[in-house]
């Protein structure tokens, strides 16, 4: 009877969970106004604004090449301060590291705190700071990829071993030796891995940068999409896959190895 009993708890759970989420659903499409056959209706539309796009503009490879290039030289200058900031903020919000919690919660309030403003968002506010180009880019990929690195890398270093830590404070080793002989070589790989994940992010994200003046090759999306140019627009968007899939798989194979 308990197995019974149990089967029909579980089974009532998931009935009233299943029904929580389509009311959950149906609120939040109610509330944006979303409406299926508005986006059937729009298929026409998308259709042709598809067959506009092509052929795509070939020619244009070689004149958004250098902006391309600008693009992940953005992302890997944006996820290399990023990360360097994040080192010590990782050290100081870990609670295997930093004993006291007035030292460690004020810095994990400065990373969530980061971390809720979007890449977009940051590069609209640097651009009216250090005007429109890469520096604006830079500095907004720099203070997201500080974010989500910071973050990640703190709950590494609270997941190691405390053993060697424990065995290095009993022979009387000080804070620094405790950090670089007990600490880093336990989360170095993750670290690295962190890293180019996040770069894999900021390469994307410094493609639509461009929207808001900070750079890159979304500024010239931007400006052909301004301008009815769809052939030139798939170009770029046929440019920009190719790139974001390359570096996708040589990430993905360097961050195995590290794991």
């Amino acid at each position: 009877m308990d197995a019974l009993k149990k089967r029909r708890l579980s089974l009532m759970k998931r009935l009233v969970t299943l029904i929580l989420i389509i009311i959950i659903l149906w609120a939040s499409s109610a509330g944006s106004e979303v409406s299926i056959s508005s986006l059937i209706d729009g298929l026409p539309g998308m259709g042709s604004l598809f067959l506009e796009m092509l052929p795509p503009d070939w020619s244009y490879f070689s004149y958004v090449t250098d902006p391309m290039l600008e693009t992940i030289r953005m992302a890997i200058i944006g996820t290399t301060y990023g990360a360097i900031i994040a080192i010590p903020f990782a050290l100081l919000s870990s609670r295997n590291v930093v004993k006291w919690p007035v030292i460690y919660y004020p810095f994990r309030f400065v990373m969530n705190l980061i971390r809720t403003i979007p890449e977009l968002l940051l590069a609209a506010l640097f651009v009216p700071v250090l005007g429109i180009g890469d520096n604006a880019g830079i500095m907004a990929l720099s203070v997201f990829s500080f974010g989500v690195i910071a973050k990640l890398a703190y709950e590494a270093v609270e997941a190691i071993d405390n053993g060697p830590l424990e065995a290095m404070t009993a022979v009387g080793a000080n804070k620094i030796q405790w950090i670089f002989y007990g600490v880093v070589p336990q989360v170095i790989a993750s670290f690295v891995s962190y890293t180019l994940y996040c770069f894999e992010i900021n390469v994307r994200a410094a493609a639509i940068l461009g929207y808001v003046g900070a750079g890159g090759i979304g500024l010239y999306l931007n400006n052909t999409l301004k301008l009815f140019q769809y052939q030139r627009v798939s170009t770029i968007i046929i440019y920009t896959l190719i790139v974001v899939v390359i570096i996708d798989m040589i990430s993905n194979k360097c961050r195995e190895k590290l794991i």
